[in-house]
Parts: structure tokens; C-alpha cells; sequence
């Protein structure tokens, strides 16, 4: 939820109490000079009044100084020392140039000089949201970068520019509303995955939803106004959940413990709707309660009790403390069938990890240099995280994937693995040897040939585990494979190695790219029997002015082919030409059976009669599962209904899954093609590519010459369009034994082969 910002204390006069002022931060921190900020404040203060600037009629009462008053309350609960909140104090009358740096330092010393110094270097992350100022690429990676160095050389620069970013978004709505998507696209990009990163929770939420109000306004009220008007529910519903909690831990002798109603913020409920494409009635941890108790052998003793009380919801239950966050988070979070058998979460930490998370960074950086403090170590655990976003960004120098290397490298899960030397490596938990190899270094990236995992070889799209020792095994010359970058194969899954491999091809020759580029292109169109293409028209729509620099952008992995088909597609919708159209994808397949109607599709199963339960009433959009009945057909229920839950542990046999009709997208009959060298398990490992994809196949045939011991597959399948056909290729190609897989114009073909041939199934 949006924090409501504090007031500060006024006189009679309507000015800023200092004094009123500096005795509540106090409540929050501890000044080791008090009257030194207070001779901060008064002399930002005397700066604005004595300026002749204009002031920013959108911040608090056009006042620059009560914003600086108001960064320095956020740092104080952040437990910040005092250089920190003088500098967050002065810092806009720097910025705006009515004091000097040099004048800070001598009234302040260098340490808040220094510290406002990096925050106004910071400030050119801002250039990046307006390239209409005319900076060039060069200006744009040194600005981002002497924000990284100044960042990683101390953290609370980072932590007053995050302050002073979410009194910008507090403050913003006032602004014209080009300013206020500016600050909260800036926001929502940088600071709030940065704020994440550093386990800075409190303000995390607040910068994501601040910004979700700003970018998507009418979701954002719609959402507020649904959790108006169900709080009186929610709250009485918490209420007695609470008293249950605190009635059965003291039966169990917990005598310290808290127990409390947790409300998710807005934007999370948000994503969830459209992550699972349910509405607004069918999230369900918008009930949430939070535990804290003294130690960690409490957590697991409560976890007891709630899973004794209520009956557990499968899948949902997360050790973060056996299993912390990268960002340091821990706790243990569960689901249950609670009062009214409706869902409710819960969360279960001790108070120390919940000062952690509510502070992340913060409760460690104070304690740098203590080299005896685990905290200490900590902190020093997430310098080298900052220290590598830089690193990643000097090779790779461009912004547009500075968001997801905030983001997508630092998911809440992580894994460690070890070197043959026995260093350990952390990475995204969806991570390749090849990750693993540009991690350790760009070279052994670059020439990675295959890997070993405990002592075993393993394919290069492996996806490693935790505690596994990663061997890489290299060739003395060599490069990537332009293979890599393909995500349809699963090579490279991390930002990091996708930009290293781009970086190599960028090294060679235009000459080179182009030529492969070309052959790539012609190989895929030639593959899916496309031809006639408007290839200037096509270059265009991914963004190059010819054909030859399309190319090129293919060879050296710039462009995507999966893009290329994509875009195929559509320009093939734009035209009028009825030929080309019935040529790219044959008409669709017309629905048949029970989901035709746009009520329920029974996957597998043919079209057997379907009906609602009535313990649970689903309703379209939800998250839904079938059962079998005897006589009746499908019974559609909810999936968190507690009567399928405990059919699925008595009669799992019976459970299939069922989706709404009108989520299917339109498929369309494609017949394809695929030559290989014969040998045992060909077929199985073809429809497993295709099962795996979840692609319907329709019809099977498959010849084998004798002579030359080649095996001819005709599948006739439905995709959804180009890409999805494209990318069906480039896994079936990887397959053992593959020859070519290319696309029938038509149906004669099929079966087609030597009069030797033999048939080996249909």
C-alpha cells in the first residue's frame, strides 16, 4: 500500500519547528552532534528564502528545503548516521546550485560533500528517460557508469538518491503529467529493483506502487477501490485469525511473539492478476497475517501449530530461512485452508529478519570494517553484487538491459555451485553451464565446448542446482556458437552471457555477419516454405533500413529470428494478397465438441459432457481442474476448492486438467517434414519435443529406407502461427540423428519414400 507521508511540525508563522523536527528524528537515530544538524537545517533553509529561483510549484509547498527535511526522516528510519542526513538535508540546495560543494565541505567536512557529490552523479540515470537532450550513446554509459562506481563506493549514496527518488514520487502528483510518468517510468525501472536488490522492503512497495499509480492509473483506482470496500470483511476476518494464532501459541508456551494483519500492496496484487489472468475476486493471500517470535526454532514450532490448525495447501510453502534470498530475506511463507476454507497466507520470521528485511542493506552498512561481525560479511556480499552490475556494464555498455539486470539476474532464487577448486558461484537459479562459464570468465565462456556436473558430461543447456561442482570443458581456439543466442534451444538464460556472446560477434567482420545472417534467414524461410516476402518492408518492421543491415543484425546476434518470423507473420496480416496468406498458415481448424461454445475444453480426453460443481462455483477466468465422474461427464472446480484438493490425494487418477474455451488461441494444420538417421527412439524423442511444447499433433507417419537406413517423419501438427513453427524446428533439429526438418507445401508429400522403404508406425 502507498505510504501516507508524515507531516513535519510547523510554528505559528506556518514555517518548519527545526527544533520540533530534530527531536523526533531522534526517536529514529542517533546524532552524534545535534547542534551541527541543526545548523544544516537552518542553513538550507536561509538558502531558499534568500533565492531568488523560482521554486517547483509540485513539491511540498514549492519547498525544496522541506523536501530535503522530508529525505532525512526516510534515512533516519533507515538508522543512517548523521553525514548521511545532513547530506540528504543540503542536497538540494546543492542541485540547485544555491551552495557550492566546496562550501559544504568546509562548514561540514568531506564526508557529506563527498556523500552529496555521488548523488548528484547519480542524478544522470535521469538523462536516460529523455534522450531528446541529445547526449550520445558514449555521454549515456559514462553518466550510468559513474553512477555504478559512486554507488559501490558507498552505499549511502545509493540510499539517499532512493530517498530522495521516492519524495520525488510523493510529491509528484501536482506535476504536469509528462513529469509524473517521467519520475515514476525512472522509478519503477531503476530504483525500486535497486531498492529490492539492497532488501530495502519497506520502500520497495512503496516506490512500486507509487509508480503503478502513475503509469497504469485507472488499474491502479480500480484495485483501491475493491480493497475499500472489502476491508470492513478483511479486517474482521484477520482479527479473528490473529486471536485463534495468539491463543494457540500460548498454549504451546510461546510467551514473546506478534502476531498482525500484513496488506499487500497494490501493484503485487496487480501483477498476480495479470501473471495468472485471474481478476481481482480470485486473489487470495490479499488475506495475510505475519508472525514474529524470538528464534528460529520458534518459526518452525509455529509452522506446527498453523499446519495442525489448518489443513495445508499443496505447492505453497517457501523456506526462506534454510534458503535465504540473494538479497539476505528469510522467512518461511505458507498457504492454508483457514476459517471459512478460505486461503490465507502466512509468513513466520523471527524479529531479526524482520528488522532485515525491512531495512536489508541498511542493518548491515554501518558495521563495514568490523571484521569480526557477520554482519559485516553480509554487507560486504552485496558490494561485490554492485560491483558486478558495474563490470557487466563496462562490457557490455548499453541501458536498455539495465533494468533486467536488475531485475531478471536478481530473482529471489539463487544457486551455488562450486568450482573444481572448490569456489562457489552464485547464479540465477535458471542457469547453464555456459552462464556458469562467462561467470568464471569471458574467455572460458568463449571457448566453452562442454561441461561436466559431479563429475558427469552434461548437455550445455543443463540447468545446474545447488551444490554441484561445475567442470568446463574448453577447446584451445575458438568462439561462441551463434546457437547460444537462441532462447528457443536454452543455451544462455543469464543477461550477462547473452552480452558477452553478442559482444564477440560484434568483433567481426560486418562482411562475415552478413553473409551469415543471410544464410541463417534463407535457411529458416526456405525451412518453413515461405516465399515472396517484401524483404525491405520486412527490414523495416524490425527496425533496419535494408534488407543487408537485417542480415547483418542476424549474424552478429543483434536480431533474433524468432523476431524476424514474428514480424513475417504480421506484415503477411497486413496484406490483401488472399494466396500468400492460405499459403503461410492453412485455415484454421474449426473447434468441435463442449469448448467449441467457449464454455470448457477437456484436454485429452475427447469431447466428454462437462458441469460446474457446486461446492465451489468457478466462475471464467479462474484457475480450474476436472474430475472424472461415473455417468456425469467432467466436474469443473476451482483448483484451491477443498474438495479437489483431497480428491487429488484419494483418487488422483481422475483429476485432468481443464481450461476455459475462450482462452484457446486459434490453431492452425501445418504438415512438416523431418529426415533423419535412422536408430531406436527417434519417434519417442520427437513427439516428447512436441509434447513438451504442448503442441496437438493430428496424424504420424513415419518410412524408413533400408538402403540408406534414413527415416522420413510426416507430422501433420496445429501451432498458433510462424514463431511458434519456428521455434518447434530448432528443437527437433537439436534431437540426435536430425538431418532436416522442413515444412510440406501440401499434403502429397506425405509418406513419400523408395520403393524399399518399410513402415515402421502410424
Amino acid at each position: 500500500m502507498v505510504k501516507v507521508r508524515e507531516d513535519q511540525p510547523l510554528t505559528r508563522d506556518g514555517s518548519v519547528n527545526i527544533d520540533l523536527w530534530l527531536t523526533r528524528l531522534q526517536d529514529d537515530v542517533k546524532l552524534r552532534d545535534v547542534a551541527e544538524m541543526d545548523q544544516a537545517c537552518r542553513l538550507a533553509q536561509h538558502l531558499e528564502q534568500t533565492s531568488e529561483r523560482p521554486h517547483k510549484s509540485w513539491l511540498i509547498d514549492g519547498s525544496s528545503f522541506r523536501m530535503g527535511l522530508e529525505m532525512a526522516d526516510i534515512l533516519g528510519e533507515l538508522k543512517l548516521d548523521q553525514p548521511a542526513l545532513e547530506a540528504a538535508v543540503l542536497y538540494r540546495a546543492v542541485r540547485e546550485e544555491l551552495i557550492g560543494l566546496a562550501e559544504v565541505e568546509k562548514r561540514f567536512g568531506g564526508e557529506v560533500a563527498g556523500l552529496i557529490d555521488g548523488v548528484l552523479q547519480m542524478a544522470a540515470i535521469s538523462t536516460f528517460q529523455a534522450p531528446s537532450q541529445g547526449l550520445t550513446q558514449h555521454d549515456q554509459q559514462d553518466n550510468l557508469r559513474k553512477m555504478l562506481v559512486n554507488l559501490i563506493d558507498d552505499v549511502r549514496v545509493a540510499l539517499i538518491k532512493i530517498a530522495e527518488r521516492t519524495c520525488a514520487l510523493r510529491q509528484v502528483r501536482d506535476a504536469p503529467r509528462e513529469k509524473r510518468l517521467q519520475v515514476a517510468r525512472e522509478v519503477f525501472d531503476i530504483y525500486a529493483p535497486l531498492a529490492h536488490r539492497l532488501g530495502i522492503g519497506h520502500l520497495k512497495w512503496e516506490l512500486e506502487d507509487l509508480s503503478f499509480r502513475y503509469l497504469h492509473e485507472d488499474d491502479y483506482k480500480a484495485i483501491a477501490r475493491q480493497l475499500a470496500e472489502r476491508r470492513q470483511d478483511r479486517d474482521r476476518y484477520i482479527s479473528e485469525v490473529v486471536e485463534t494464532l495468539k491463543t494457540l501459541m500460548s498454549a504451546q508456551g510461546i510467551r514473546r511473539y506478534q502476531v498482525d494483519g500484513r496488506a499487500k500492496h497494490i501493484y503485487s496484487i496487480w501483477r498476480k492478476m495479470k501473471r495468472k489472468h485471474i481478476d481481482f475476486s480470485q486473489v487470495h493471500d490479499i488475506r495475510a497475517v505475519r508472525i514474529l517470535v524470538p528464534e528460529v526454532s520458534d518459526c518452525y514450532t509455529v509452522l506446527g501449530i498453523v499446519h495442525s490448525r489448518w489443513h495445508h495447501v499443496p505447492n505453497e510453502f517457501d523456506d526462506y530461512i534454510a534458503n535465504p534470498k540473494k538479497n539476505g530475506y528469510q522467512s518461511l511463507h505458507t498457504a492454508v485452508l483457514g476459517p471459512e476454507h478460505k486461503v490465507l497466507e502466512i509468513q513466520i520470521r523471527t524479529f531479526a529478519m524482520h528488522e532485515e528485511a525491512e531495512l536489508g542493506v541498511c542493518a548491515h552498512w554501518r558495521y563495514k570494517g568490523h571484521d569480526t561481525s557477520a554482519r559485516s560479511a553480509s554487507y560486504e556480499e552485496k558490494i561485490a553484487w554492485l560491483r558486478q552490475v558495474l563490470e557487466w556494464h563496462e562490457e557490455v555498455g548499453d541501458f536498455g538491459d539495465l533494468r533486467e539486470g536488475l531485475t531478471s539476474d536478481v530473482a529471489p532464487d539463487r544457486i551455488y555451485v562450486f568450482t573444481p577448486d572448490g569456489h562457489v558461484i552464485d547464479l540465477p537459479r535458471v542457469a547453464t553451464p555456459i552462464d556458469f562459464a562467462y561467470r568464471v570468465h569471458t574467455e572460458v565462456g568463449h571457448r566453452c565446448r562442454g561441461a561436466k556436473v559431479d563429475g558427469r558430461i552434461v548437455p550445455l543447456t543443463y540447468r545446474l542446482k545447488t551444490g554441484q561442482q561445475v567442470e568446463i570443458l574448453t577447446a584451445s581456439k575458438s568462439g561462441p556458437s551463434r546457437d547460444w543466442l537462441n532462447p528457443n534451444l536454452g543455451y544462455v538464460r543469464t543477461s550477462r552471457a547473452r552480452a558477452k556472446i553478442q559482444a564477440w560477434f560484434k568483433l567481426q567482420a560486418r562482411d562475415r555477419n552478413l553473409e551469415e545472417g543471410r544464410a541463417l534467414f534463407e535457411r529458416e524461410m526456405k525451412r518453413l516454405d515461405v516465399e515472396g516476402m517484401d524483404l525491405t518492408r520486412l527490414a523495416n518492421k524490425v527496425n533496419y533500413p535494408t534488407p543487408e543491415d537485417m542480415y547483418a543484425a542476424l549474424g552478429a546476434g543483434d536480431l533474433r529470428i524468432g523476431q524476424v518470423l514474428h514480424q513475417a507473420q504480421q506484415l503477411f496480416g497486413e496484406s490483401d494478397d488472399q494466396e500468400q496468406l492460405d499459403r503461410l498458415l492453412a485455415k484454421p481448424r474449426k473447434a468441435t465438441g463442449k469448448g467449441a461454445g467457449g464454455d470448457i475444453t477437456v484436454l485429452g480426453v475427447g469431447n466428454l459432457k462437462t458441469s460446474m460443481a457446486n461446492c465451489c462455483h468457478p466462475v471464467p477466468g479462474e484457475s480450474i481442474v476436472g474430475f472424472i465422474t461415473q455417468g456425469r461427464g467432467v466436474t469443473v472446480h476451482r483448483q484451491d476448492c477443498p474438495n479437489i484438493l483431497q480428491l487429488r490425494l484419494d483418487e488422483p487418477q481422475r483429476i485432468i486438467e481443464v481450461e476455459w474455451g475462450e482462452r484457446a488461441r486459434t490453431q492452425y494444420p501445418v504438415d512438416i517434414e523431418i529426415q533423419a538417421w535412422d536408430r531406436s527412439g527417434l519417434l519417442r524423442d520427437v513427439t516428447g519435443v512436441l509434447s513438451n511444447d504442448r503442441v496437438n499433433v493430428l496424424s504420424v507417419n513415419t518410412l524408413t529406407d533400408t538402403d540408406d537406413g534414413i527415416a522420413r517423419l510426416s507430422i501433420t501438427v496445429e501451432v498458433d502461427g510462424l514463431e511458434t513453427l519456428g521455434r518447434l524446428f530448432s528443437r527437433i533439429q537439436q534431437l540426435p540423428n536430425v538431418i532436416e526438418v522442413r515444412r510440406l507445401r501440401d499434403g502429397g508429400k506425405k509418406g513419400k519414400g523408395k520403393g524399399k522403404g518399410k513402415r515402421k508406425a502410424t
